[in-house]
């Protein structure tokens, strides 16, 4: 067994993580999911084939740790990011901009999300989760009538990306699930 790596070595694989996972949001937000090679990524990030295989096993686990790595960054910004999205804004502001930022990310993300997603699972999931919770709590601060948790899945629904790959199949632009998003949250929480 060989020393433990320096800090200056760990710093160096984080920096080359975040320089692989970058390249392959790349990849798969300008040729798809179905781009998304070991080859593609090495040579996008600027590192070896093997610095990408030591790192994530295979692509499953590429494809994996890059939908976390999507999510880590909406968590963020919604939990502790700049006002409408994050802290500091009125409830309903935040509530609004989760939506729209939910998919944006979901309509450039989403072909990979669905493939690397157990659909029998995808509601379990610690992403999914913390999004309904803050969802939840975003309801309760509004001081919404009714059933929150049940109202909170509702309107997580339409963020599906199963959902939004299909509605944008049949043509569906961005700005018009934004504005039915939009429109729905005012519904529930009856506010014109």
């Amino acid at each position: 067994m060989g020393p433990p790596p320096s800090a200056s070595g760990r710093r160096d694989a984080q920096r080359n993580a975040t320089r692989v996972l970058d390249a392959a949001s790349t990849i798969v937000g300008r040729c798809g999911a179905k781009a998304l090679t070991m080859d593609a990524v090495a040579d996008q990030a600027g590192v070896g084939k093997g610095t990408v295989f030591r790192r994530f096993g295979n692509r499953a686990g590429l494809m994996a740790a890059l939908v976390d790595h999507i999510e880590r960054d909406l968590q963020e910004r919604f939990m502790t990011g700049p006002p409408p999205l994050g802290p500091g804004a009125p409830p309903l502001d935040r509530l609004l901009a989760f939506g729209a930022a939910r998919l944006e990310i979901v309509a450039a993300q989403g072909p990979l999300m669905i493939e690397i997603g157990d659909v029998g699972r995808r509601f379990d999931v610690p992403a999914h989760t913390l999004a309904l919770t803050h969802v939840r709590l975003l309801l309760r601060a509004l001081e919404v009538d009714g059933d929150v948790e049940l109202l909170a899945s509702a309107l997580m629904a339409p963020l599906d990306p199963a959902l939004v790959a299909l509605q944008r199949e049949r043509g569906m632009s961005l700005e018009r699930l934004v504005a039915g998003w939009h429109d729905l949250v005012r519904r529930v929480v009856r506010v014109r």
